[in-house]
């Protein structure tokens, strides 16, 4: 990974965005030697957002309050019957579905 100041990235944007561009190179940009921003190429950043998108989607459970949004409320109860219908054969004992 390349670093220059912010002088140097000011005077030399064309090359460095070139390097970027099409030399598949980072560079960090410093000031006073404490790192401000960095210039990527357009792939590491989509790649970079994607991941971003992936981290803030729901995981788990959670996924599904989503999925069920374009369900009807009759078809959820219908499913929701035949569950515990099914875990009260399977089990051979009472199972209360709760209101």
């Amino acid at each position: 990974m390349k670093r220059v100041s912010a002088a140097e990235a000011k005077a030399n944007l064309s090359a460095l965005v070139a390097e970027v561009a099409f030399g598949g190179q980072r560079v960090v940009i410093e000031r006073r030697g404490k790192a401000l921003a960095a210039l990527v190429g357009m792939r590491e950043l989509e790649h970079l957002e994607e991941e971003r998108a992936a981290a803030a989607r729901p995981l788990g459970a959670l996924a599904l309050v989503g999925a069920w949004r374009d369900v009807a409320d009759e078809a959820l109860e219908s499913l929701l019957v035949e569950i515990y219908e099914a875990r009260e054969r399977d089990m051979g004992r009472p199972v209360h579905l709760e209101a």
